[in-house]
């Protein structure tokens, strides 16, 4: 299935001089916006790296960067080498872990005012490590456990947030009235 437009782009070949030239535009096309989507992330990467986690700027700055930058090409590369992987797939896992993550935090940060974070922390590592538990330990057995791990994580990670928020001191007297503020339109 990820291989269609190289496939009908083969077919139209065989019918002519223009089909080919149609279908030589179409893979260029996407080609080129595979490529500029590509380099895009290796910079934003490798300069979120350098400048935002090591705080380096400068030439120690940009060898952080270029060194980044070549452990995350080289990284893509063995993924992509794999005979077996889909590029749907690898998207497939990578947003189930930032949705489980990120979305259970940001939706009891929005709606729950107990929230505090620890409740925050605690779901996100949950919601991101069961990810990879259900993946290859529970999903793998079959049947009712053959679904998305999406879900089971996004679950975990929403149990985590309130019993962690709960089981902890709530946020400052400060951040709640913020909260009211905001949630009130003021």
């Amino acid at each position: 299935s990820e291989t269609i437009i190289v496939q009908i782009a083969n077919l139209l070949s065989q019918h002519g001089v223009i089909p080919a030239l149609l279908a030589g535009i179409i893979l260029a096309g996407i080609l080129a916006s595979t490529m500029s989507t590509a380099d895009s992330q290796l910079l934003a990467a490798s300069s979120a790296v350098s400048s935002d986690m090591l705080n380096r700027n400068g030439k120690s700055g940009i060898i952080a960067a270029r060194i980044t930058l070549l452990l995350i090409a080289v990284f893509s590369v063995i993924l992509a080498r794999n005979p077996n992987s889909s590029v749907f797939q690898i998207v497939s896992f990578a947003w189930a872990g930032f949705g489980a993550a990120f979305g259970p935090v940001v939706l009891f940060s929005l709606f729950w005012r107990r929230t505090n974070k620890y409740g925050a922390l605690a779901g996100m590592l949950s919601g991101g490590v069961m990810i990879f538990v259900w993946k290859y330990l529970v999903r793998p057995l079959g049947g009712a456990w053959n679904i998305y791990e999406l879900l089971p994580a996004f679950i975990v990670a929403c149990v985590a947030i309130v019993v962690f928020s709960l089981a902890t001191p709530a946020p400052d007297q400060s951040i709640l009235d913020e909260f009211d503020r905001a949630a009130s339109g003021k």
